[in-house]
């Protein structure tokens, strides 16, 4: 019942501010709502996509700032939705940072295959080569290299970590189950927030350290994981 009346205002909000209705809405009334606004969700969106010279008026009260999110849909013409799960307001596409939620495929070069095979079998018994086919669009797969007991294939915004050993003992997790139905847990050991999962016999940790990802676009990576062919 608390998240269905976040959600009622959050919608309530949003109508009020991109209708030009704010009048009705202000002093008490928006008082009220402004917590909501300023500790439960949070509004992003991609500036160099909606980037169209034009000039939009934001709404300040009492040293807070109110986006017309709305106004921007209707004249770019793209989806406005609410992310319960997350409590964001999601601004066509794109789920902030420069980062859209379509995942693309990754296009290993026959050199990266290589060094990624090449990682594998520097361990015995482990030398079966695994890795993401998918990324979210917009990210870079760099590199791959062998650690101590495991194999860490690095992108521009995300890390995927392969080794036998389940990293997430000892931590407080949450579990999730992924969309094609295996369990999964995240975890945070310092201020960066892991995926963790057993895929065969092996476990996959991802994460992304320079924290551009949500933790929806890793749970959709973490589902493209398999072997090289």
């Amino acid at each position: 019942m608390k998240q269905l009346r976040k959600s009622m205002v959050a919608v309530a909000v949003l109508g009020m501010t991109l209708t030009g209705a704010v009048g009705v809405y202000a002093g008490a009334n928006l008082e009220k709502i402004s917590a909501y606004l300023n500790h439960s969700i949070g509004i992003k969106v991609e500036g160099a996509a909606y980037n169209t010279g034009g000039k939009l008026t934001p709404i300040t009260y009492k040293n807070t700032t109110y986006l017309p999110v709305r106004a921007i849909a209707d004249v770019l013409n793209v989806p406005v939705q609410y992310d319960a799960k997350n409590n964001q307001v999601l601004i066509g596409s794109h789920s902030g940072n420069g980062q859209t939620s379509e995942l693309t495929t990754v296009k290993y070069s026959d050199a990266q295959l290589k060094e990624i095979k090449s990682a594998f079998a520097k361990f015995d018994g482990f030398t079966t080569p695994y890795t993401p086919n998918q990324m979210i669009q917009g990210d870079v797969y760099q590199k791959t290299g062998a650690s101590e007991d495991g194999v860490n294939m690095v992108f521009k915004h995300m890390t995927v970590y392969i080794s036998p050993r389940d990293y997430s003992h000892g931590y407080d997790s949450t579990p999730v189950t992924l969309s094609n139905g295996t369990k999964a847990k995240w975890y945070t050991p310092d201020d960066t927030a892991m995926l963790g999962f057993q895929f065969h016999d092996r476990f996959v940790t991802i994460s992304s350290p320079d924290h551009s990802l949500s933790k929806a676009q890793l749970e959709k990576v973490a589902v493209s994981v398999a072997q090289v062919k």
